[in-house]
């Protein structure tokens, strides 16, 4: 072994580097390997086959993680089955982040993956600052020569790094902010840790606005050049203040909320306004599933039908309808929960969330030549829904296309290609209890100038109708939301829906309400009845409201 470094097998377990070896050091190769070029043969031009042993796992990852401590890109990238991206991303890694030492040790193997902790120093313009953090590989037999390799991505040198995307290091792009809510209370991510992400997106379009000044950090990079998350503050700058609309009360008991599920999301809105009051995601980092998601939205979808049965005369909420067990469409059976039949008005049905009773207004609609459009034209023209959302972060805005066959009535229900996030579902609450569509926003439209998206106002007799069906849904005897929302003041409404996905054992959860002027909309994957889980979500935020 050369000086400075250190590799050691003990009890089964490796360490690769230790004892301080920094980039522009020493050349680790020849230490570890002893210059060994046969690795992953069996004897000379035969290649091995069948799943990587635990001895190609250990010595593949500790030449890896040994030559990208080093500093030695192109030795690295070749160790991967990816060396063309892989070894250019080594090196940018040392220059973009600024790397002046780094130590990596690995911890111990689970099959064929390596976890590892890296321990770097991060040095800019004479400011340097310590930066640790975990992250794996996985090392695979490769496909022609049987060698064992690192299975390439870029998440191997950071958890958060994705395709395309880089670290730097250097003076920020934007000054940092002070985001706070719509009454002045601070909203740290610490605290709320589902604003994390939405709380970068506001500094990256908004940092410059709020009167701040940069400090020296280390971000991840888009391949556009946008940044997207802070790493690292090497030297704080001075934050600007940024009033967004969260209310920090409703924060709190969304985060709280959506935590008890693997995975959830939920949005609360002001409906007199649009202003949006809280948005959480389990998990908390990441992806923003309840602004940017779309998925099958189930029966909360029935609303928009309903309101699409009222405009074209098909039925309102004293209107008996047809509820069987099943009805076919198109050579397709569709049928309730548990194949139930009832009698009753349009606002029994929707109170049971009968499945049939909707899907049967396409007869009508199709003698009027609008079914597979009548569904998208009233969600553009009453609740927004298709159109392009200007809240002041990146959002999905909803998806009800065009449709034929099977697909039709499957969308009637909240299935086929239909396309929501709680967001979405709960500005249609908020419709509902408003009785016209408010463009959700999270910061002000005068900060930017920007134009919101705007809807026709619900016809009267829609919306008294509209609220009359959440109503019964929320509080009658056989009101699928009843129970979620027994503890919720009034005036009140709500709408279940659990929508099934392909390969997935329990329907995903959707629940969507109001309680006076605050609605809410939560999703659970796999949480069964929209009432069981999502309910419980948007029961504790419209509390908190």
């Amino acid at each position: 072994m050369r000086s400075g470094a250190k590799v050691a097998i003990v009890g089964g377990v490796f360490v690769v580097v230790a004892g301080g070896v920094g980039y522009g050091g020493y050349n680790l190769w020849n230490g570890v390997t002893g210059g060994s070029s046969d690795v992953g043969t069996k004897e000379a031009g035969t290649p091995r086959s069948g799943p990587v042993t635990p001895e190609e796992v250990t010595g593949t990852a500790r030449d890896f993680l040994a030559a990208w401590a080093a500093g030695e890109a192109d030795r690295a990238g070749q160790l991967t089955n990816d060396p063309v991206t892989a070894g250019p991303a080594v090196a940018a890694y040392k220059e973009g982040a600024g790397v002046s030492q780094a130590v990596i040790t690995p911890g111990t193997p689970t099959g064929a993956t390596v976890p590892f902790t890296v321990k770097a120093t991060l040095t800019h313009d004479g400011v340097s600052k310590p930066w640790t953090y975990t992250s794996q590989l996985t090392v695979v037999r490769g496909e022609s020569t049987g060698r064992p390799l690192v299975r390439w991505v870029p998440a191997v040198l950071h958890p958060k790094l994705t395709a395309g995307a880089t670290l730097r290091t250097g003076t920020a792009k934007t000054p940092p902010v002070k985001a706070v809510d719509h009454e002045g209370v601070e909203l740290s991510p610490e605290k709320y840790p589902s604003l994390a992400p939405v709380l970068d997106a506001l500094r990256q379009r908004y940092g410059d606005k709020a009167g701040g000044r940069a400090g020296v950090e280390t971000w991840i990079e888009s391949a556009d050049g946008t940044p997207t998350s802070t790493l690292v503050v090497l030297s704080a700058g001075k934050p600007g203040e940024l009033r967004t609309t969260i209310d920090a009360g409703v924060q709190a008991a969304a985060e709280k909320a959506v935590k008890a599920y693997g995975t959830a999301a939920v949005t609360a809105i002001e409906p007199s306004t649009g202003a949006i009051r809280a948005v959480a995601n389990s998990p908390a980092t990441g992806f923003n599933t309840a602004f940017q998601g779309g998925q099958a939205p189930g029966s909360t979808m029935k609303i928009v039908t309903a309101a699409m049965m009222m405009r074209y005369g098909i039925a309102g909420p004293n209107t008996a309808v047809e509820c069987p067990a099943t009805v076919m469409w198109d050579g397709y059976t569709f049928q309730n929960l548990n194949k139930f039949t009832t009698t009753g008005n349009l606002t029994h049905a929707f109170a049971r969330s009968c499945n049939t009773a909707f899907i049967k207004a396409i007869t009508p609609l199709k003698d009027k030549g609008v079914h597979n459009t009548a569904l998208g034209d009233t969600a553009r023209k009453w609740f927004g829904i298709g159109a392009t959302w200007s809240i002041g972060v990146q959002t999905a805005d909803g998806s009800v296309p065009e449709s034929s066959g099977t697909e039709t009535a499957a969308s009637y229900i909240g299935q086929g290609r239909i396309t929501m996030n709680a967001l979405n579902m709960a500005s249609v609450s908020a419709t509902v209890q408003n009785g016209g569509f408010k463009q959700p926003y999270l910061v002000p439209r005068d900060l930017d100038g920007r134009e919101f998206a705007t809807a026709e106002r619900l016809p009267r007799d829609v919306a008294t109708g509209l609220r009359t069906l959440m109503r019964a849904a929320a509080t009658s005897a056989e009101g699928t939301a009843t129970e979620a929302m027994a503890s919720v003041p009034g005036p009140k409404g709500a709408k279940t829906g659990s929508a099934e996905v392909n390969n997935q054992d329990a329907s995903n959860s959707w629940f969507t309400g109001y309680s006076g002027d605050l609605a809410a909309a939560a999703v659970v994957d796999s949480g069964g009845h929209g009432g069981d889980a999502a309910g419980k979500v948007v029961a504790t935020v419209l509390k908190a409201g």
